[in-house]
């Protein structure tokens, strides 16, 4: 197909040669929906394989830090709850990174846009490893809270900068199996997270488990800055909308912590938790009014219009809550219905994470040599919905419960990289970190909504009494297996209808052809 009948691509713009390639010049920074396969501002030498293959190394080691990391404190916090003789506050360091990581993660990608890949993704791992340091030499448990936001700055800045890198690397239609590779990352940081946490909290130090993060991290930009400067350059220098972006980050860290204390802390229909919802809609307002006003605005709203951008982020949101609503809360399933012990409910949990990788391989393969690439994406959607729809109506042994959850992460892997790369590949290319940004923003705010959303309904099934902890923390003994039972037989019942609604808004997504080698 001619680059000319692209859709997003202007049949009047300019066109630059090289060789026997003619491309067009790269579309404006401030409009939404451009040329999603634009030139760079700065052409440098054509990457060769083995640079290419050296960049997404080092670009998987970088995300493997961020993954690690939301895994392996878990399990070490009993032991640093004992050393600083405070438990009552060991939620917080679970809590302080994942404010401080979701609220960053748009600022990041719109910033890589502005100030370069390069500059940022030092940024993200120099706050990530300084926040690593202070968290090991912790004298206290306020310092650890304080130092695991630090931590969070760079963590959340880590993921949209990595997959804008990604993008700048290898064209939209070979990208998908490479975002398949980067999903085995999170499989793999999923399964060794708890096994080193819980090794270095028992035969070593607690602060092993950040003081890890320094020569991975070193490591990681050892390998990436000698090739950073072979990157095609695509960001354009223009002025920060900050009040935007504080705006932004305000809303979502209020919003986060209704989510958080609703229910737990506060109940969810108490004045505290009106007031805060009500200044995060007003932050949220005010950010949407702040947008529409000024001339180049931190998160431009056309940029999340259109007819690929918001299905995708809703898609992917959709899918990813549905798995990690259900993941949070399976282990309380796996201990009171089947007699698991804690350890063994975690590694039940295992083959969830790692046959997701499956789907999302599949898809990316799907994609390199199909031209309808999105369909394998609306059938595994939507087959993890049926699946989801069946273990609601049908309580199942241990082995065959296990089975189609595996089946149903299997079909829900498949939509990850097929949302990335197309709202990746409808946006010119000097956007394409702020919508990456924007993407990750929202699934981690409907990844946090699921959960407490999940929470709500066992609390409401079984009773208000019983303690369902949104940090793993659950009363197991006040609950009967019929009970969980019929409990949870809703909550796969929610999770089947946010996979139902991720296939539907994949269906009404528009299929834009993606750009780079042909079919």
């Amino acid at each position: 197909m001619n680059n000319l009948d692209q859709p997003g691509r202007d049949p009047s713009s300019p066109r630059i040669s090289s060789g026997n390639v003619s491309r067009e010049v790269a579309a404006r920074p401030g409009k939404a929906g451009g040329d999603a396969d634009a030139p760079p501002i700065a052409q440098p030498t054509r990457l060769s394989h083995s640079e290419v293959r050296t960049i997404l190394v080092s670009l998987m080691l970088t995300m493997f830090l961020a993954a690690l990391d939301q895994t392996i404190v878990a399990t070490a916090l009993p032991t640093i709850g004992h050393q600083f003789l405070d438990v009552s506050n060991l939620s917080w360091i679970i809590t302080a990174y994942l404010l401080a990581s979701t609220a960053v993660a748009p600022v990041f990608g719109t910033l890589s846009d502005i100030y370069g890949r390069r500059a940022m993704i030092i940024t993200a791992l120099g706050l990530f490893i300084a926040g690593s340091v202070l968290c090991a030499l912790a004298p206290n448990i306020a310092t650890l809270i304080v130092a695991r936001g630090v931590q969070g700055l760079g963590g959340g800045g880590i993921l949209p900068v990595v997959q804008t890198v990604i993008s700048d690397v290898v064209t939209p239609r070979e990208r998908g199996q490479y975002q398949a590779y980067f999903s085995g990352v999170w499989t793999a940081a999923g399964i060794a997270g708890p096994v080193l946490g819980g090794v270095f909290a028992e035969h070593l130090h607690w602060s092993m488990i950040f003081w890890i993060n320094l020569p991975l991290g070193v490591l990681s930009l050892a390998l990436l800055l000698p090739k950073m400067g072979r990157i095609p350059v695509f960001h354009s220098r223009r002025k920060v909308d900050w009040i935007g972006g504080v705006l932004l980050m305000a809303s979502a860290v209020v919003f986060m912590l209704v989510l958080t204390w609703g229910g737990n802390r506060f109940a969810w229909l108490s004045p505290a938790t009106a007031v805060m919802l009500v200044v995060a809609f007003v932050l949220a307002a005010g950010f949407v009014w702040h947008a529409r006003t000024t001339s180049e605005p931190f998160l431009p709203l056309s940029l999340i219009g259109g007819s690929v951008v918001p299905y995708a982020i809703a898609a992917g949101a959709l899918a990813l809550g549905a798995i990690i609503g259900i993941t949070v809360h399976l282990p309380l399933y796996y201990q009171v219905v089947h007699h698991l012990s804690a350890s063994e409910s975690g590694l039940a949990l295992i083959p969830i994470a790692a046959i997701s990788t499956g789907g999302a391989a599949l898809a990316g393969r799907t994609m390199t040599h199909t031209v309808h690439y999105k369909r394998v994406a609306i059938v595994g959607t939507g087959f993890a919905a049926v699946i989801a729809a069946i273990l609601a109506m049908v309580a199942l042994p241990l082995w065959p419960l296990l089975a189609l959850l595996s089946l149903l992460a299997f079909g829900l892997g498949t939509a990850f990289p097929v949302s990335v790369v197309s709202l990746q590949n409808a946006v010119a290319r000097p956007q394409v970190g702020t919508v990456t940004g924007a993407m990750n923003f929202f699934r981690a705010l409907a990844s946090s909504f699921a959960v407490a959303a999940f929470a709500a309904i066992l609390l409401m099934v079984l009773g208000a009494n019983v303690s369902i902890g949104q940090d793993g923390g659950h009363q197991v003994n006040a609950i009967s297996a019929s009970d969980l039972t019929t409990a949870f037989r809703y909550v796969f019942a929610a999770a089947a209808a946010m996979l139902a609604g991720a296939a539907l808004l994949l269906t009404l997504m528009e299929e834009r052809p993606l750009a780079g080698p042909a079919t």
